[in-house]
């Protein structure tokens, strides 16, 4: 039976950051689920970074069905929790069933894959303290006020939890986060893959510029 990994998001996530980690486990052979604030169609949409925007700007993205509530959610039930961008995260940390979620996977010391707003989320469990993350750049003074140490680069792995910036860093974002899962204490990998090197609490080498526009 395949293991099952949850992904939290809501109205107003980046739409390539909940669907490419979503379709990438799937083809690793993992069952997914999205969860959100309630069972309904979530409406994402889509950051782009383009030239005279000192930020980055946003357009309606996909439309997508949430397959269980927070409320609906049993931590114990899966091996890895993913944490996406965009809006969805500032409104999301102040949901206390999310919290709650969240709290039980890095209690558990279960991976944990964020990015870019996604943070937020950690940072309002105080699970950030003392560890090494990267997120969206705007978000570095946030990340130091939850006593993370903040690097500007495509990904950061400190232990199970793996950091990026936005979702031009997807393709370094999972391939760390899968390394995390093959290697984990929990048998994560449905493939029976092998282990991957050690590495944790480092970026991939040369990995230094930021997202375009950011």
């Amino acid at each position: 039976m395949p293991q099952k990994i949850l992904i939290v998001t809501g109205d107003a996530a980046e739409s390539l950051e909940v669907l490419y980690p979503y379709q990438r486990l799937l083809e690793e052979g993992y069952e997914v689920d999205i969860a959100a604030p309630e069972r309904k169609t979530l409406r994402f949409v889509v950051h782009d970074f383009e030239p005279g925007f000192d930020t980055y700007t946003e357009k309606p993205g996909y439309t997508w069905p949430a397959d269980l509530s927070f409320s609906e959610v049993d931590p114990g039930a899966y091996i890895a929790l993913v944490i996406p961008g965009g809006r969805a995260p500032e409104y999301l940390r102040n949901n206390a069933e999310l919290r709650k979620i969240v709290g039980a996977f890095f209690s558990a010391d279960r991976p944990v894959a964020q990015i870019c707003h996604g943070p937020l989320i950690t940072a309002a469990t105080g699970s950030l303290s003392g560890r090494s993350v990267t997120a969206y750049p705007a978000l570095e003074p946030d990340m130091q006020s939850a006593g993370a140490t903040f690097q500007d680069t495509e990904a950061v792995v400190d232990g199970p939890l793996v950091s990026s910036r936005a979702w031009p860093d997807h393709a370094a974002w999972m391939r760390e986060f899968l390394k995390v899962l093959r290697s984990s204490n929990t048998p994560s990998s449905p493939s029976g893959a092998p282990s991957s090197p050690s590495g944790a609490n480092s970026s991939p080498s040369g990995a230094t510029s930021s997202p375009s526009g950011a």
